[in-house]
């Protein structure tokens, strides 16, 4: 074994950052053994100096993260501190003065990981990122090494275990969306602020990187369809389980039959209880992949939270510290198809409509033509009178219609429901979910 260590460089210490220092000492002899040399704990950039951090010695915190990645010694960078920047200043220094990088930064890699692929292959270094997406389950190399031989034609996952807790919640206990999210905040599952999980911002950008590994193409944050889950309710749920499925918000990633372009999107969709993605539960991640010669595979596991995420991380410091003894590489960008992303639009999918419409005859042979004229078929029709309901203006009731359609093209889909708020005798659009899995 190599007696000079390696030096890790530790840009962010919170509760990732300060996980993967603490398994970095405790486990110091087992990683040494399995790198072939020892590993040390070199310098630790945080933004408070004075705050007392168990464990690490106060002589290598610096408020000088640039300072830190320039010194020349440093050989592996681990980036966990989040955001635009300065994490992509500070990942360059670090690639242009001799270190690779090791980064758990979904946002920064969906949206300009193609530039740091670039300057990590323009000067020798690895750029590895597995904490980036679904925390602790083997994910990223899978996609990028295990199935490099393969054709991954599918990716369908829950990637953010918050949405995932709020939605299980909804399904099993019949709360409301405000009250499961008060639970998932006061367990501290959800953010002051869960913009970035309920409306769907961190599954997009999960979802970019994931369709970019899986079909060798470029896909940036602003490529993918996102639809957050502010707007399930507990009737919709109740749609749900009268047609044997559950909801879901799904990050999913899709090769065109035709091979010619890719999707990725990220919305709330109607489940079967007999898709294996149905029965996770709790704050749980799960991305099920579907390939040509090794068939359907899903990686299940927790996807966030210090001690899962901080395992991804030191799992890719093992691998790019076992490179750097060997002076060698590990995989970089693969883009070589160079596929265009479709717009949503172009997306073959199923909806489940909910109607409030008059109860009258002849209603619902107007809505099926308004179906037959975008080009939409019909699969199932629900029909139930609403008999407290009232409506003195046309001395009729009122009734709801559930149409749940065969797969069509997105757009035909949504002009269909434009079309349906234009008629007289449909009083409002109460819901419209996608039914994926299917």
């Amino acid at each position: 074994m190599r007696t000079r260590p390696l030096k890790v460089a530790l840009l962010g210490c919170g509760v990732v950052g300060s996980e993967v220092a603490r398994i970095m000492t405790a486990h110091a002899e087992d990683l040494a053994a399995r790198i072939g040399a020892p590993v040390e704990l070199a310098g630790v950039a945080v933004r408070r100096p004075g705050k007392v951090r168990e464990g690490i010695d106060p002589a290598l915190i610096t408020t000088d993260p640039t300072a830190l990645v320039k010194r020349g010694d440093i050989d592996v960078v681990v980036e966990v501190i989040g955001g635009i920047e300065p994490a992509r200043g500070l990942i360059t220094e670090a690639f242009a003065h001799g270190a690779s990088v090791v980064s758990a930064n979904k946002a920064l890699l969906a949206k300009d990981g193609a530039a740091l692929h670039a300057a990590a292959a323009r000067y020798g270094r690895d750029l590895y990122y597995e904490a980036a997406v679904a925390g602790a389950i083997p994910l990223i190399r899978p996609l990028r090494e295990s199935l490099a031989g393969d054709k991954v034609n599918r990716v369908l996952g829950i990637v953010n275990g918050t949405t995932n807790f709020i939605l299980d919640k909804m399904d099993t206990t019949g709360a409301g969306y405000q009250e499961a999210l008060d639970e998932a905040t006061a367990l501290g599952y959800a953010e002051a602020d869960p913009t970035a999980d309920v409306e769907g911002f961190d599954a997009a950008a999960k979802a970019a990187i994931l369709a970019g590994i899986a079909f060798h193409t470029r896909v940036r944050l602003d490529d993918v369809y996102r639809e957050g889950m502010t707007e399930v309710t507990s009737a919709d749920f109740a749609s749900a389980r009268a047609m044997g499925c559950t909801i879901k918000l799904l990050a999913i990633c899709e090769r065109a039959a035709d091979g010619g372009s890719v999707t990725a999107r990220v919305h709330p969709a109607m489940l079967p209880l007999s898709h294996p993605l149905a029965s996770v539960r709790e704050a749980y991640n799960a991305v099920f992949v579907e390939s040509e010669a090794a068939g359907r595979l899903m990686f299940y596991g927790p996807g966030a939270g210090g001690s899962p995420t901080a395992s991804a991380v030191l799992g890719d410091l093992v691998a790019v510290c076992r490179n750097k003894l060997g002076e060698a590489t590990g995989p970089g960008e693969s883009a070589y198809t160079n596929l265009p992303v479709s717009a949503m639009g172009e997306v073959v999918t199923r909806y489940h409509i909910s109607l409030d419409v008059a109860d009258k005859p002849g209603v619902l042979a107007q809505v099926a033509t308004v179906f037959a004229e975008h080009g939409v078929s019909i699969d199932t029709v629900r029909q139930q009178s609403r008999p407290d309901f009232q409506d003195t203006a046309s001395d009729g009731g009122e009734a709801s219609l559930v149409v749940v359609t065969h797969r069509a093209p997105d757009a035909a889909l949504s002009g269909t429901v434009e079309a349906l708020r234009g008629l007289d005798t449909v009083r409002g659009v109460a819901s419209i979910m996608r039914v994926e899995g299917e």
